[in-house]
């Protein structure tokens, strides 16, 4: 029972589970669920919220949490090899020791697993200075569909002989390959972070205020957005200090070196000052830093109090799209009776779309269906696509279409066949038809 469901509440019992200790074991594993047409589905620690690591064929769940060697560690190179198992924080503490870290920062960084985050293509608030798992992974080595194994990539953060299969991989949700062993390609930690917060009268004014830090050559390493609901419950469920008419909040951070992060601030402040700015608040501490960040940080406790049927969808769309999208969501809130809270990194147009719904009003729970059809339809009406960072799983196939058009489809359900001829891999995830 306890490997039948994720982070998605989505539940499908498995017909038993596979504790694998090595790459090995997995070879094994998959070429007699091969042999046998028995379906398996990989996971790490199950933080998945999107169904892409539930059982839902039956078959083996087979776990890769006693797979937590780092193989290797070469800080001159700037790289680290290990299992799929390794948490992403432990990860971050080997490589910090040299003052080095690894770019994904998904929120359950500190419990999920880099298989996990390479199988969904993971970001979190610095993939819009840092990118997310695709850019973050220089080699892997995986076992296919038929037990074979293969090896991607290279261990230089230059390299073009082959197809890039690494990158084909990596967000493909164990789909086509069982990962078991990552090169991961490691940063210097800056020098120096500041933290900043900017509140707005409109969320058109916040917008418009992104669109312009975005425009100018001091990146931030975080742009978190807050619309006018988010702002409104994070005021009910934490001591927040903001200027009454504020409907919308920006939540920067800069970091760099020493010598240049003040012009840095300096840069984004003068680009996040325009109309509709209330209030400019930049952190001196890290206590400071702390409180400017709590209104983001008593969002998810204060949803989960009021709606225990939470949808939480993570789209993308262009930047100068954001007050569009916003907009749209707010006449769909309307439209099907359904409140819908709005935050995320809007640095790269990557917002968690939140619905609403009571578990015990009958009429919201018919209706989420129809909502959530309506946010895609919006979302792809703007240039945007469906997923930026939780992947596809269940939830998400059957609007893939919708995304991707079917001569492309045919040529995905293609690359499916090769890596996995008989469909035991993750089988009802990430395609539709598959």
């Amino acid at each position: 029972m306890a490997y039948s469901y994720d982070n998605s509440r989505l539940h499908g019992l498995p017909d038993g589970v596979v504790f694998a200790t090595c790459h090995e074991d997995v070879a094994v594993v998959l070429g007699l669920a091969h042999a046998h047409g028995v379906p398996v589905v990989a996971r790490g620690r199950g933080t998945n919220t999107v169904g892409s690591t539930v059982p839902s064929a039956g078959g083996i769940a087979l776990s890769l949490e006693r797979m937590t060697r780092i193989l290797d560690y070469q800080p001159d190179d700037r790289l680290l090899v290990c299992e799929p198992g390794t948490l992403n924080s432990s990860v971050q503490a080997q490589a910090a020791a040299d003052r080095l870290f690894w770019a994904p920062d998904p929120t359950s960084a500190a419990y999920s697993t880099v298989g996990g985050n390479i199988a969904c293509g993971a970001g979190g608030p610095r993939a819009v200075k840092y990118g997310t798992a695709r850019d973050a992974v220089l080699g892997l080595r995986a076992v296919d569909g038929t037990g074979r194994s293969l090896r991607t990539g290279c261990r230089t953060s230059k390299g073009v002989v082959g197809y890039d299969l690494t990158r084909l991989l990596v967000g493909s949700e164990g789909t086509l390959a069982v990962i078991t062993e990552a090169t991961l390609r490691l940063l210097p930690q800056p020098e120096q972070k500041r933290t900043m917060r900017a509140a707005y009268a409109t969320v058109d004014a916040a917008v418009a205020a992104v669109a312009r830090i975005m425009r100018q050559p001091a990146i931030p390493c975080a742009v978190e957005f807050m619309d006018d609901e988010a702002v409104r419950l994070a005021r009910a469920y934490s001591a927040l200090d903001l200027p009454e008419r504020t409907h919308a909040l920006l939540l920067l951070e800069v970091d760099g070196a020493e010598s240049s992060i003040a012009h840095d601030v300096a840069a984004i402040e003068a680009a996040a000052r325009g109309e509709g700015l209330l209030d400019w608040q930049s952190a001196a501490s890290v206590e400071d830093s702390v409180a400017l960040w709590s209104a983001r940080k008593a969002l998810s406790p204060a949803l989960r109090h009021l709606a225990p049927k939470k949808v939480n969808e993570d789209v993308v769309v262009p930047i100068s799209a954001l007050a569009t999208l916003i907009r749209e969501l707010r006449g769909l809130s309307k439209r099907h009776g359904l409140p819908i809270v709005n935050f995320g990194h809007a640095g790269n147009g990557n917002i968690h779309v939140n619905i609403l719904a009571d578990p015990d009003d009958g009429a919201q729970m018919q209706a989420i269906d129809a909502c959530l059809s309506d946010v895609f339809n919006v979302v792809l009406s703007l240039g945007g696509t469906l997923s930026g960072e939780h992947g596809v799983g269940i939830a998400k196939r059957d609007f893939v279409a919708r995304e991707v058009d079917s001569d492309t489809l045919d040529r995905m359900h293609a690359l499916k066949a090769v890596f996995d001829p008989k469909g035991i891999l993750n089988p009802g995830k990430t395609l539709p038809g598959v």
